[in-house]
């Protein structure tokens, strides 16, 4: 896969001593404690649309280098413009169960191997995918042609993040990008707790999908 312009590539930052650890040990605990909704929500998906339960999809992780996301499927296993990553409150896209699931994150409980893995982190840019959706296909091809990409890309995309709490969900990526900037130039484990602990409170209120004000 092609990740780079002739623009400067920032060298990778450097992660704040324990993240790692932190991380592998919060989504090993995550995992086990999760396991009972793993089969209800499984069930439930499988029940409303018969088709598969995990979503794959090649992401660009740490360094440009790609990784399978896996989540829970939340949009209609037929419908032709599933695999776009477009920002919408209300998705039409979405399943009923998928809806659900989106309000409290819960469809990110599986991308917790790809934190055990490495390929993740819990707190980062979100994790995008190389060829971005149309609406923005218009004035760029790829991911690494949006300002702001080669910053956001030395560090670990995240489960949750300053752009994933506080930037609103029509916002471009361009824009969205200046707030995964200010994560990459602010991180560390103190950062990360709190944005942790705010992503929380979001998903007891069951308040991802909200265009704005989510906390």
């Amino acid at each position: 896969m092609v990740a780079s312009s002739n623009r400067e590539k920032a060298a990778l930052r450097r992660e704040p001593l324990l993240k790692r650890a932190f991380d592998f040990t919060l989504a090993f605990l995550g995992l086990i404690l999760s396991s009972p909704l793993w089969l209800v929500f499984s069930l439930a998906i499988y029940l409303e649309d018969q088709g598969p339960i995990l979503f794959f999809q090649e992401r660009c992780g740490r360094g440009a280098r790609p990784f399978q996301i896996i989540k829970f499927r939340t949009m209609r296993h037929k419908g032709d413009d599933r695999n776009l990553v477009i920002d919408v409150e209300n998705d039409p896209r979405n399943t009923k169960v998928g809806s659900l699931l989106r309000m409290a994150a819960m469809d990110e409980l599986p991308s917790l191997i790809n934190i055990l893995k490495g390929d993740m982190s819990f707190v980062g840019p979100r994790p995008l995918p190389f060829k971005i959706n149309v609406r923005e296909g218009v004035h760029y091809d790829n991911i690494t042609q949006i300002p702001g990409y080669h910053l956001r890309s030395q560090v670990k995309p995240g489960l949750t993040g300053i752009a994933q709490i506080y930037a609103p969900k029509n916002l471009d990526h361009s824009s969205k990008f200046q707030y995964d900037s200010l994560y990459v130039d602010r991180m560390s484990i103190w950062l990360d707790l709190k944005l942790i602990l705010l992503s929380l409170w979001i998903t007891l209120r069951g308040r991802w999908e909200y265009r704005e004000g989510k906390v």
